[in-house]
């Protein structure tokens, strides 16, 4: 009775949240959107754009609409929830969302960066830092990644050759437009085509759709590089299990544990899966990974820690990622559950969003589509099959 009790929570949680996405047209606010509104803030000195973007990632106060910053479509949102409905669709008891995957797959495929050597897409904003700005859907393997995520679960449902063209075409953005360093233990992806960055989960990322093409078309080059950027990765897991999350060329890392573990972990066995590989390193490694992600990172009530050692805030996507990963195990799937109450209960609203943040004296409740929405309908929905994969055991 508990079992039918908790699936028709999520169930009826996945639904509220797939109405208000729907009623919204796919479009929001997002946590970085900052430098879309008309005000210039590049052209006020050095730091003024790094200030108003991080201020206003923290402000829990919308004011985008006196800012004149208005709700888009993210293309790695629209991958998202893409990947989601092509996943419930093939589902016998699924309803139809035949338009709403024409409408997403559509969407994307009309409005990739431009002038590259294949499909490819980045964000819907400038982003800028101390070191950098990024400019407006410059193209980055994070975003593309979802995207073919998205694409490779279209194609699957459709088997459609566009498809499938533009899977190839993503191919060759990677291994031709994005910088790729040759390191001692393997090879390292950048996250963008501005230079090179050994960020870890990007590289991760760009393997697990190089190893998706692999296992679509049999090309040994996708597969002898999905497993060198996985060679690299694994050389730098830390003893107690985890990854920080990239190292500079000098060899210093970036400290940062939080909801990439996650993507780490799925994404080691994403390769292995796709390119039918048996490797005892790979599998120590996710199993390492995967226990202090649990331990570590997560309270016993299903509330994720967000950069190890803080606590606060609870961030939706910590809360979104742990229900993802932890789907995949039989061992670990009473856990998801356990994240997926955690969430329903403190963090979505009579409207059915999810809110970004909770910390200890106030909620931080915009409704943002890609960093909140997208993520907890892909956990959602990756509870609810897995639970009826469980069940058809």
């Amino acid at each position: 009775m508990r079992d039918t009790k908790e699936l028709s929570l999520y169930v009826a949680s996945l639904e509220k949240l797939r109405e208000f996405v729907e009623q919204e047209e796919f479009k929001g606010y997002d946590p970085y959107d900052t430098l879309n509104s008309p005000l210039k803030f590049k052209y006020l000195g050095k730091f003024a754009a790094v200030l108003a973007l991080q201020f206003q990632k923290r402000n829990p106060i919308n004011v985008r609409p006196l800012l004149g910053i208005k709700k888009e479509h993210n293309p790695k949102g629209l991958g998202l929830f893409l990947y989601a409905y092509c996943k419930l669709q093939k589902q016998e008891l699924a309803k139809d969302y035949t338009k709403q995957i024409d409408y997403l797959f559509s969407n994307l495929k009309n409005n990739s960066s431009k002038g590259f050597s294949g499909y490819c897409w980045g964000y819907n904003f400038d982003w800028a830092s101390s070191g950098k700005y990024i400019g407006k859907f410059s193209p980055n393997i994070v975003v593309t990644a979802f995207v073919a995520k998205g694409i490779f679960e279209y194609y699957k449902l459709r088997n459609d050759t566009e498809a499938l063209a533009i899977l190839e075409s993503i191919g060759n953005f990677i291994l031709k437009d994005l910088p790729i360093t040759e390191m001692e233990t393997g090879i390292c992806i950048s996250y963008t085509t501005l230079g090179v960055d050994n960020c870890y989960n990007a590289s991760l990322l760009a393997a697990a759709v190089l190893a998706q093409l692999y296992n679509l078309t049999n090309k040994e080059i996708y597969k002898d590089y999905a497993l060198k950027a996985v060679d690299f990765v694994v050389s730098k897991q830390h003893a107690d299990g985890y990854w920080n999350y990239s190292i500079n060329e000098q060899g210093k890392e970036r400290v940062q544990i939080d909801f990439h573990q996650g993507y780490v972990i799925d994404c080691i066995e994403d390769v292995m899966r796709y390119t039918n590989t048996q490797n005892p390193i790979y599998t120590t490694a996710i199993n390492k990974g995967r226990e202090f992600y649990r331990k570590e990172q997560f309270f016993e009530n299903g509330q994720a820690k967000w950069r190890l050692p803080k606590i606060y805030p609870v961030e939706i996507h910590n809360q979104s990622q742990g229900i993802i990963s932890f789907c995949r195990t039989k061992e670990h799937f009473g856990f998801a559950k356990t994240i997926a109450d955690y969430t329903i209960e403190n963090m979505q609203d009579k409207k059915g969003f999810f809110y970004y943040r909770k910390l200890k004296s106030y909620t931080h409740k915009i409704p943002y589509m890609r960093w909140s929405q997208a993520w907890m309908f892909v956990a959602l929905t990756e509870l609810l099959l897995a639970e009826e994969g469980r069940k058809n055991d």
